[in-house]
């Protein structure tokens, strides 16, 4: 058996692994599907978000929040996290009644990222005003929520049990750039993070998606709180792993909250992978070098040997490369998108690692974790 015979079969290898025996993370089950009996009583919520520079999309945002149809107690928190473009104003001219806070941040204290304390700030505003608060839904500011999404939220979360419930929103994908990248970035991080693992009592698999959770308030404070996740800036994992400590979590795909501003083209996207993909690698110039050696060997080298080798080489490349593209066409199909993107996905994977490489750069060069302004990667060089 030639080398390049082992190393296609090493790659389907790894690609058989992954469809039969990685929880099932490409089928794309693990959906709020909706249809929940409604608890015996509705809890009261208090959704907290923090915005920083978002007045192009923070009416329709806390605009969607305000007419939910939920049949508890509800109120709205808004964080203003330093914005130089008007947010505050913006927010300040919704009317939202009793319902709605807006408040002005505090300075960034050192050791914290700039979410996270906004998220902190307006979370002891929420408790500190003596009404009961049950759970807090945690949404950033350019999420859009359908009327019933909370209900269905909350419904899931009393049903099963749960401390937390975390949608992964819908996407912005209209733009090339965006059809070609951002159906894999949800991909990708549920082969990470395999869904149905996450719900899984007896797995440690932890995950949420940080643009929609609810948590309930006493799980959280038995966590320790934000406090106890001040620096990371993969802060809806680090939470879900805190949490799972304290109860069953679950996390699905979703339509009923969605992306309100598009991401553009590719030096945009490729910003948002590069915020947080060192961060994930632990910042471990090993693990990072471990993690292209792997990505070259799952994407790249089943195209290699279907194209330039032959023999028991290409057909093992090409199998491989038909397994990926497979796998693909679930995720492909939520996001409306064509089949046929199956077969670009390791030109894709190639581009995922070269975002990876960059975000380590930016961690070297001390811009790590680079949002709004900030460089918030509590990191230095190599």
């Amino acid at each position: 058996m030639s080398a390049w015979t082992g190393i296609g079969l090493l790659a389907l290898a790894i690609w058989s692994y992954l469809l039969l025996a990685r929880g099932g993370f490409w089928l794309v089950r693990e959906r709020d599907t909706g249809g929940l009996p409604a608890p015996s009583r509705w809890p009261a919520v208090v959704a907290v978000v923090p915005a920083r520079n978002e007045a192009d999309v923070i009416a329709r945002s806390i605009g969607s929040l305000l007419r939910q149809d939920y049949p508890g107690p509800f109120r709205i928190v808004l964080v203003d996290d330093g914005s130089s473009d008007g947010t505050a104003g913006v927010a300040g001219a919704i009317e939202g009644g009793r319902r709605l806070d807006v408040l002005s941040g505090t300075e960034l204290p050192s050791g914290w990222t700039g979410k996270l304390w906004a998220l902190e700030q307006g979370i002891r505003h929420a408790t500190a005003q003596g009404d009961p608060v049950d759970y807090f839904l945690l949404t950033d500011a350019d999420i859009g929520h359908t009327p019933d999404n909370l209900r269905m939220l909350v419904a899931r979360a009393e049903q099963d049990g749960r401390v937390l419930v975390s949608l992964m929103a819908e996407l912005s994908c209209a733009s090339w750039a965006e059809r070609s990248l951002i159906p894999a970035f949800v991909y990708f991080f549920r082969m990470l993070y395999p869904f149905a693992w996450v719900a899984r009592r007896d797995r440690r698999t932890a995950a949420a998606a940080g643009g929609c959770i609810l948590v309930r308030r006493d799980a959280l404070e038995r966590s320790g709180g934000i406090a106890a996740i001040r620096s990371e800036i993969i802060d809806d994992c680090a939470l879900a792993r805190r949490l799972k400590d304290q109860g069953p979590i679950w996390l699905g795909l979703t339509r009923r909250a969605t992306s309100l501003r598009p991401y553009g083209g590719f030096l945009k996207i490729g910003h948002m992978i590069a915020r947080s993909a060192y961060a994930q690698l632990g910042y471990s110039p090993l693990v990072l070098a471990a993690t292209i050696a792997s990505m070259a060997l799952v994407y790249l080298v089943p195209p290699l040997l279907a194209l330039l080798h032959d023999g028991p080489a290409r057909w093992l490349g090409l199998c491989a490369w038909l397994v990926m593209a497979l796998s693909f066409q679930p995720m492909l199909r939520f996001y409306r998108q064509s089949p046929l993107w199956g077969l670009a996905l390791p030109a894709i994977g190639a581009a995922y690692a070269f975002f990876t490489v960059q975000s380590a750069i930016d961690c070297w060069r001390g811009r790590g974790g680079l949002w709004k302004g900030r460089a918030q990667a509590m990191t230095g060089g190599i």
